[in-house]
């Protein structure tokens, strides 16, 4: 009785790959450049990290100082204003979350910088506001400061929470400063993003506010190296 001798199939060379497999792995290399690209911003003092584009929030390839979808509006912005997150992790989805229960439309700041808990440390997202050219929703009004769109005297201690939400540019690291120290990186993303709205903006030193110094908070707190900051800022906005 004669046996049945096994079919014996040819096997493959080394790294021969079939049709097939080339189509999956194409289509899964296409959707992952898709889903998780990241951009990174380069300039004369290094690449910036720029997480990619989620919803209220855009990657960008310029350190987001000309917006997506709207002319970068000059006549609009005189100044910029530092915040805090307040809590010790997040980015810009969560911060936007915050504040859509508190009643805004959305994310309040400009951008948002992380501090490697929730978005990467350093990393800049750029929010829906600054795209359009919106105004912010980030200071608060003071008693006995009138909510006038423009007054004669713009010392930090009259400007009105209208004027601010109006025509300054907000920017928000997250964290909380009152807690303890932000990362070196974020403060070193946070002078050079800032340096290059005062350099486009024309916005000077003078004009850089930090939070508590237009509203009675503590934001970005007792631990903002304050001094260190201001000693990176263009004196000169030209």
């Amino acid at each position: 009785m004669s046996r049945k001798l096994p079919i014996l199939r040819p096997i493959r060379a080394a790294g021969s790959v079939s049709r097939r497999t080339r189509v999956v792995w194409g289509a899964f290399a296409a959707a992952m450049t898709l889903a998780c690209g990241v951009l990174v911003l380069g300039d004369a003092e290094g690449p910036r990290p720029v997480v990619m584009a989620v919803p209220e929030l855009e990657s960008r390839t310029d350190l987001g100082v000309n917006p997506r979808e709207a002319r970068l509006n000059r006549d609009r912005w005189d100044a910029i204003v530092i915040h805090h997150s307040g809590a010790p992790a997040g980015d810009g989805a969560s911060i936007a979350r915050m504040h859509a229960e508190q009643g805004l439309v959305g994310l309040g700041y400009h951008f948002v910088i992380g501090n490697g808990q929730g978005l990467g440390d350093g990393t800049i997202e750029v929010g829906t506001r600054w795209n359009r050219q919106q105004p912010g929703a980030h200071v608060a009004s003071r008693p006995g400061v009138p909510d006038a769109a423009r007054i004669a005297d713009s010392s930090a201690a009259n400007l009105s929470a209208d004027h601010l939400n109006e025509h300054a540019v907000a920017i928000c690291l997250v964290g909380n400063g009152d807690r303890r120290r932000f990362t070196d990186r974020q403060i070193r993303e946070l002078a050079s993003l800032v340096r290059r709205l005062q350099r486009e903006l024309g916005i000077p030193a003078g004009r850089v506010y930090l939070h508590s110094d237009v509203a009675p908070v503590s934001s970005p707190g007792a631990h903002f190296p304050a001094a260190e900051f201001e000693g990176q800022l263009l004196q000169s906005s030209g």
